[in-house]
C-alpha cells in the first residue's frame, strides 16, 4: 500500500514523540511490504515563530492532499501566559479541523495491569475499564462567535449545534456501540443549556435506528463523578466539544498517565491522529516525554486503512513494553527509559518479535535510576 502522510511535528515535546512514532511506523512498513510518503510541516507556535502565523495555507493544502495527518503537540506557555495575546498555537489546531472537516474525535481508553501503581484510582476500580469517547469536534463553543467588550469589562462566547452537526458523529458512535458492548452514554447538560437539549433531542430520534443499542443519558457534572467511581460502566461516551475536551482529559487518571492517551480526528475525506497530551514544555529536549500515546496514535492510523494486523502488531508491542517494564517517567519516576530508547524497543519488537526476550525486562543498562 502506499500512502501521503503529512506530519506536524508541532511545539514542545510534540517532535520528540513523532519521532519515535515515525520509527515504528517505518518497521511495520519494512514488515508488511507497505510505502509511505512523509511531508512534513510546521503548525502551532513555531509556526508563529517562522511567519507570524499558526497555521499557513501551504500547510492546509499539504494536509487536504494527504492521505491522513500525524500530528505531535501545540502549545508554548509565553502564549498561555499572556491572555491579551492575539493569535495563539491553538488557532492553527483548531483552523485545521475546519478545513479539513475533522467532525469525529475518537479518545480510547484502555488500562494496563503493568500501569496500574500510577492511576491515583484504586485497583479495583480500574478492573475491566475500556470504553471510548466520542467528542464532536468542529462546534461549540470553540467556534462560536466571541465577543469583548471596548471597556474590557464584558466577555462572550457563543455555542451553537445544528441537527447536521451531532447527527454526524452519532451515528459514528452508534456504529462503534454496535462493535462492543452495545451501550452508548450521552454527555450533555440539558437542564441548563439549549444546545444539550437539541443533542439530547437528536439522539432519542436516531435511537430508533439502533434498537439493539442501550442509550443512557448523563448531565457532564455527574459524568465526570461517575469517571471517577466506576470507569468501567462506560461504552461509548458521546459528547460535545467542550465537554470532550474535559472528560478525555480527566480519564487520563484512569491510565495512569496522559501520555498513553491516543485519538483520531476523522473527517469527510481525510484522518488527523495525535496523542491526547499536551506539549509540556518542561521536558521538551529532555528525552523524557512519553512516545506511546503517540504510537497508539499511529495504530488508529492503520485502522483508517483497514490494516487491522499491523495495528494490532503496534498494540501488541506496547503492551508487549509496558508489561516488560519499560516506562518513561510519568508511568515510573524511579527507573525509567528514555523516550528515544522506549521507540527504540518497541520499533525492534514491530521488526521482529521474536528477536526480543519477552520474558523478561530491559536491562540495567537501559534503565535510568
Amino acid at each position: 500500500m502506499r500512502k501521503i502522510i503529512a506530519v506536524l511535528p508541532g511545539d514542545g515535546i510534540g517532535p520528540e514523540v513523532v519521532n519515535q512514532g515515525i520509527k515504528v511506523m517505518a518497521k511495520i512498513n519494512q514488515r508488511f511490504d507497505h510505502e509511505f510518503e512523509l511531508k512534513t510541516g510546521s503548525i502551532g507556535a513555531n509556526s508563529i515563530n517562522e511567519c507570524g502565523i499558526p497555521l499557513k495555507e501551504e500547510v492546509i493544502e499539504m494536509c487536504e492532499q494527504a492521505d491522513a495527518i500525524l500530528l505531535g503537540a501545540i502549545g508554548d506557555p509565553k502564549f498561555d501566559n499572556d491572555p491579551s495575546c492575539k493569535i495563539r498555537p491553538e488557532q492553527g489546531l483548531l483552523q485545521l479541523r475546519k478545513a479539513l472537516s475533522l467532525h469525529t474525535n475518537i479518545r480510547p481508553i484502555t488500562t494496563y495491569r503493568a500501569t496500574k501503581h500510577a492511576s491515583p484510582l484504586k485497583n479495583s476500580i480500574l478492573k475491566d475499564v475500556d470504553f471510548v469517547i466520542y467528542r464532536e469536534l468542529t462546534g461549540g463553543l470553540y467556534f462560536g462567535e466571541k465577543h469583548l467588550s471596548d471597556d474590557g469589562e464584558i466577555a462572550s462566547d457563543s455555542c451553537s449545534y445544528t441537527k447536521t452537526e451531532i447527527t454526524r458523529i452519532a451515528h459514528n458512535a452508534f456504529q462503534m456501540a454496535q462493535t462492543r458492548k452495545r451501550k452508548l452514554t450521552l454527555v450533555d447538560k440539558a437542564n441548563v443549556l439549549e444546545t444539550s437539549r437539541l443533542w439530547r433531542t437528536v439522539i432519542r430520534e436516531m435511537s430508533s435506528s439502533y434498537p439493539e443499542i442501550t442509550v443512557d443519558y448523563l448531565y457532564v457534572d455527574n459524568a465526570a463523578m461517575q469517571l471517577m467511581l466506576n470507569p468501567a460502566q462506560f461504552d461509548v461516551i458521546l459528547t460535545e466539544n467542550l465537554f470532550g475536551d474535559i472528560l478525555s482529559d480527566l480519564a487520563s487518571v484512569i491510565t495512569g498517565s496522559i501520555g498513553m492517551l491516543p485519538s483520531a480526528s476523522i473527517g469527510i475525506s481525510t484522518a488527523l491522529f495525535e496523542p491526547v497530551h499536551g506539549s509540556y514544555p518542561q521536558a521538551a529536549g529532555k528525552d523524557i516525554a512519553n512516545p506511546m500515546g503517540t504510537i497508539l496514535s499511529i495504530a488508529m492510523l492503520y485502522d483508517y486503512f483497514g490494516l487491522t494486523e499491523e495495528a494490532n502488531t503496534i498494540r501488541e508491542a506496547i503492551s508487549w513494553a509496558i508489561n516488560s517494564g519499560i516506562h518513561t517517567p510519568d508511568i515510573h519516576s524511579t527507573k525509567y527509559s528514555w523516550c528515544s530508547r522506549v521507540g527504540d524497543l518497541i520499533s525492534f519488537y514491530v521488526e521482529d518479535p521474536s528477536s526480543v526476550h519477552k520474558s523478561t525486562c530491559i536491562k540495567e543498562s537501559e534503565v535510568l535510576i
